[in-house]
């Protein structure tokens, strides 16, 4: 049997411990994440708690599979879309399991329309710049949607509030399409809550890339960066992870350099719910969005 370990496929990245390697390695398969293992999901043409998992010498579908591990069916769970390192299995097996909650989340590459991925206008608690959508209609991307659960989705909205927001997308909106073919009625997504970094042509900096490579640019860009975290990336993350005025007055900084856009076309999507915290009863997307075709 082959070895499904994160270490194994190279998926064990924790970019909240190594912040020089945010993002993290993106799951490229449909996949079953199981606390350090990712078992893989075979698409078939129905919907994804009818897909089966490729378990050892026998198949389970996916749904049955999460019953037998005690675990929430997909159709109790709430797709949520991952710009950043939320797409990364050892990522958020990290995040998931340092609270011990269980880190089984079903995570598959959805193509997504009217979404870009830019960089946010502010610098992390682990000292990197983390990735954020933006609106953009004509854009096309195939991003990993993460199904979870609704004590999962608190855990992973503690590590994004308050730089974060959380928007419910419409997927006559934003068109979701699943490797099945299936359309997704909706998804939810995180924002960030400090703007978009611009580029030297205005436009949102392009994010998701090598973090090294982005700040080494940032630090090049800015004396006052330069001075403040520099001299070079490992600097930064280590100096600005380690100190909360450092991350505050970068922050800051990237504002006075007219760098940031701000971040209002995700507003009319706001999930009041998730500022409020009232999770209680709260429904998986698909019960509140219109059904799938």
């Amino acid at each position: 049997m082959k070895d499904r370990s994160l270490e194994a496929l190279g998926l064990d990245d924790v970019p909240a411990k190594e912040p020089l390697t945010y993002p993290g390695r993106p799951t490229t398969e449909p996949s079953l994440l199981t606390g350090d293992e990712l078992l893989q999901l075979d698409v078939r043409p129905l919907r994804l708690g009818d897909w089966y998992v490729e378990e050892q010498a026998q198949q389970q579908r996916l749904d049955e599979a999460l019953s037998g591990l005690g675990q929430v069916v997909t159709g109790r769970r709430h797709p949520v879309i991952a710009v950043g390192s939320n797409a990364s299995p050892g990522q958020v097996s990290h995040k998931l399991s340092r609270l011990g909650i269980p880190a089984t989340v079903p995570m598959v590459p959805v193509r997504v329309g009217g979404i870009g991925v830019g960089c946010s206008g502010h610098i992390s608690p682990a000292g990197y710049v983390a990735g954020t959508p933006y609106v953009d209609r004509d854009a096309e991307a195939v991003l990993v949607v993460a199904w979870l659960d609704s004590n999962q989705l608190k855990a992973v909205d503690d590590t994004e509030f308050p730089d974060y927001r959380r928007a419910i997308l419409p997927g006559d909106e934003f068109p979701m399409t699943m490797p099945s073919g299936e359309r997704l009625g909706g998804a939810y997504i995180y924002f960030s809550a400090h703007g978009v970094l611009a580029g030297p042509d205005g436009r949102p900096r392009p994010g998701g890339g090598d973090q090294s490579a982005l700040l080494a640019a940032l630090l090049d860009a800015s004396p006052r960066l330069r001075e403040l975290l520099g001299p070079d990336p490992a600097a930064w993350v280590k100096e600005a992870g380690a100190d909360r005025a450092l991350r505050e007055r970068g922050t800051q900084i990237f504002g006075e350099e007219g760098w940031v856009l701000p971040q209002t076309d995700f507003l009319p999507y706001l999930d009041d719910s998730a500022e409020l915290r009232l999770y209680d009863d709260l429904p998986p997307v698909g019960d509140s969005l219109p059904p799938m075709p």
